[in-house]
């Protein structure tokens, strides 16, 4: 006989994300318990099942007691899903619930969350028996509704227990299959979901820098911006890409009054600063401490930063009397200049999945979590903000587990990859230096163009960098030529100027 199957869960936390999750779930058959500390949330949860007639199946509970009570079961462990803000939150939820808790039950954390947090969770549980793992779910709030791409990781016999689930609500790929794997041990699902958002940061900034010259810089009006987002939606390198197909709907979208809405939304993103966010900051964190050069995904993340402090920038555009203010782009052929700038942001979109899964690669290495990159690509491949059906076809070709294993030399060796990158790399560097004369704003798109140039060349400034940090440092240095350029200190050290002291003569 087959073993029963979980029918009952606990949903903690009923935000735009966790709301869409549990109707989600109800609407393919589970009985949903939810429970939020703000009370308006819970009416609007209850509003909104009501209103697609899935209220017998969503129903609020009182307090985290009776939740636990209500999905408890002979048969099954509880299972109870996370959809709150990172951080102290999670704790508070843990300790509200910890009484009613039993060996068995599962916690599956679908919050953006701290890997950290999330390996700390489940050693504290582990005494009790209680699974804690954590989910990567991608794709907004629309995409909670209809089915997010989600990377569940901790322990196996947990995550096997609850996949099955995970496999009926998870968006499906052309061919129908979920898309969602079991990653890794630990807090490896919320790592891959940190550097999905590392990766998503880096190609927003592309993309909304490639408008900022369509509009700006050509002149274009919003609707013609977003035809021409529309037929590079549909081009072989683009092809099905999410961030550029609603950046068509955004060019287009208007209000009841015929404005365009995207001509009044204000340049600032706020959510990194007022730390609701703490995805692409912790990416930067760790490709900083793994010394991975993700310049793009770094930039992009600044880039954000800066923006949202306007009442700075104000003043600053004040001070500078627009010396750099933008100008109109001189091009010969504006048709092939747009098609330079789409070969530019396939440039800089594959950079970014680059730069990600080194540094993933990397991490993967130091914890021994043994990531199944195809499967992750896959689990991306739809449902996902970063979806794009033309480049993970060419990455699912060329992450196999031999070159992205810690011995590997990792993907930016790969040929096809470097095809790729070589044939999109002339209008990449005519795009920036038609920016940099129309003084555009570029970060990631210059970056991308600067990182691909320092990591396939072998004779880099640092070669003065290093003289001068033996020079005052006592740094030692390697000499050209002499062996492979292991990334370890050197061995030779040159007296540029003795140290001396008043004792000295």
């Amino acid at each position: 006989m087959s073993e029963p199957k979980i029918q009952k869960i606990g949903m903690v936390g009923v935000g735009s994300m966790g709301s869409m999750m549990s109707l989600l779930f109800a609407e393919h058959g589970y009985h949903v318990f939810f429970f939020d500390i703000e009370q308006s949330k819970m009416d609007d949860t209850q509003s909104k099942a009501q209103d697609v007639n899935l209220h017998e199946y969503v129903v609020g509970q009182d307090s985290y007691s009776q939740l636990c009570k209500s999905v408890s079961s002979d048969s099954q462990p509880r299972l109870i899903v996370f959809s709150i803000p990172h951080g102290l939150a999670g704790d508070k939820c843990l300790q509200g619930l910890l009484p009613s808790l039993t060996t068995g039950d599962i916690v599956l954390d679908c919050s953006n969350e701290n890997y950290k947090n999330t390996e700390r969770r489940q050693e504290e549980l582990r005494p009790y028996g209680i699974f804690y793992v954590g989910c990567g779910v991608s794709g907004g709030y629309q995409s909670a509704r209809a089915g997010p791409s989600m990377s569940p990781g901790g322990d196996r016999e947990a995550v096997e227990k609850i996949l099955s689930i995970l496999r009926t609500v998870a968006a499906k790929d052309e061919g129908g299959r979920p898309c969602v794997n079991y990653i890794g041990p630990g807090g490896s699902g919320h790592f891959v979901k940190m550097l999905h958002n590392g990766i998503e940061q880096g190609m927003m900034s592309v993309i909304a820098e490639a408008w900022y010259i369509l509009t700006r810089g050509l002149g274009l009006s919003y609707d013609e911006a977003g035809q021409v987002l529309r037929q590079w939606n549909e081009s072989p390198e683009l092809s099905k890409c999410f961030l550029i197909a609603i950046g068509a709907d955004v060019n287009r979208e208007k209000d009841d009054k015929s404005n365009h809405v995207v001509s009044y939304v204000q340049d600032k993103v706020v959510q990194d600063v007022d730390e609701s966010e703490g995805t692409g900051t912790w990416t930067c964190e760790e490709a900083v401490r793994l010394h991975s050069p993700a310049a793009t995904i770094l930039s992009a993340h600044l880039f954000r930063c800066a923006s949202a402090d306007l009442k700075k920038r104000m003043k600053t555009e004040k001070v500078s009397k627009g010396t750099f203010a933008t100008k109109p782009l001189q091009v010969d052929d504006q048709d092939s200049f747009i098609e330079q700038l789409r070969m530019a942001t396939y440039f800089c979109f594959l950079l970014c999945f680059v730069q990600g899964l080194n540094l993933l690669r990397q991490k993967s290495e130091k914890k021994g979590w043994e990531i199944n990159y195809p499967d992750l690509l896959h689990v991306w491949s739809a449902g996902s903000i970063i979806r794009a059906d033309g480049i993970m076809s060419l990455l699912q070709s060329i992450c196999s587990w031999p070159r992205m294993k810690p011995d590997g030399d990792g993907i930016l060796t790969d040929q096809t990859l470097e095809k790729e990158l070589s044939r999109s790399f002339d209008s990449t560097k005519n795009v920036v230096l038609k920016a940099v004369e129309g003084n555009m704003i570029i970060p990631a798109i210059s970056q991308s163009l600067e990182y691909y140039k320092y990591s396939t060349h072998t004779e880099l400034p640092t070669q003065f960098m290093e003289a001068e940090l033996d020079y005052f440092g006592h740094h030692n240095f390697d000499i050209r030529g002499h062996g492979p350029g292991e990334a370890k200190k050197g061995s030779h050290h040159h007296e540029w100027k003795p140290a001396k002291g008043t004792s000295d003569k």
